[in-house]
């Protein structure tokens, strides 16, 4: 797909893995190849396994394009916005092969994902928004509150309380956490397992079950971010 982003298909299942050589910080131009790899997916009607690069996932927006003004700063929030609103969309399964550390973009990466894998070992995942100074974006609360347990939804957000991959389960960032070696197998023995669901009836329940939170995510998106 790119400099940063692979694509590899074996029959009805696509995995794309996320290495930009460092935290997978989600530039422009990582976003774009991302998608790039959901469109080629969409086409081949496969179930998608969405992995990082060992140790990270990935590590939030590129923090450099923060400093490089307003207008910037809005269209990686707009672009950031529509990615996840892809994936909670999308119309086939999306297992999250959560690598390592999954911070800021990545934890609403994994919370948009239909399956989350993580792995053991001396990682975070969450939100650290108000830890570093930054205000969390609506789009990101809306997409929290559809997700996360609601005893932890405040601590999570709020508190910008992070979590080691076991403790990460309860709040509702992952669903299962393996070894490091075990990692893409699992991933890849759950989409196949995903891959015999009526994939009709799965994109249609999947709307249903989240129209309220895409509703309130591209309200408040709108009103934050702009068009």
């Amino acid at each position: 797909m790119g400099n940063s982003v692979s694509y590899e298909r074996a029959e009805r299942v696509s995995t794309i893995i996320m290495d930009d050589g460092k935290v997978n910080a989600m530039s422009m131009s990582m976003m774009d190849e991302v998608n790039a790899a959901l469109d080629q997916a969409e086409r081949d009607e496969a179930v998608v396994i969405l992995a990082g690069r060992p140790g990270v996932f990935c590590a939030g927006f590129d923090l450099v394009v923060f400093k490089q003004g307003h207008a910037p700063t809005m269209a990686m929030l707009r672009a950031g916005a529509a990615l996840n609103e892809r994936i909670l969309t999308f119309p086939f399964p999306v297992v999250a092969a959560c690598s390592g550390h999954g911070i800021a973009m990545g934890s609403f990466l994994l919370m948009c994902a239909d399956y989350r894998i993580g792995v053991e070992g001396a990682f975070k995942i969450g939100m650290n928004e108000v830890a570093i100074g930054m205000t969390l974006p609506y789009f990101a609360i809306e997409i929290a509150r559809q997700r996360l347990a609601p005893a932890y939804f405040s601590r999570a957000t709020v508190l910008a309380e992070l979590y080691a991959p076991e403790d990460a389960i309860a709040p509702g960032f992952l669903d299962l956490v393996v070894p490091q070696e075990a990692l893409l197998e699992t991933a890849q023995h759950t989409a196949a397992m995903l891959a015999q669901l009526d994939m009709r009836a799965h994109a249609a329940t999947k709307l249903r079950v989240r129209r309220s939170a895409l509703d309130a995510l591209r309200a408040m998106t709108d009103a934050e971010l702009g068009g």
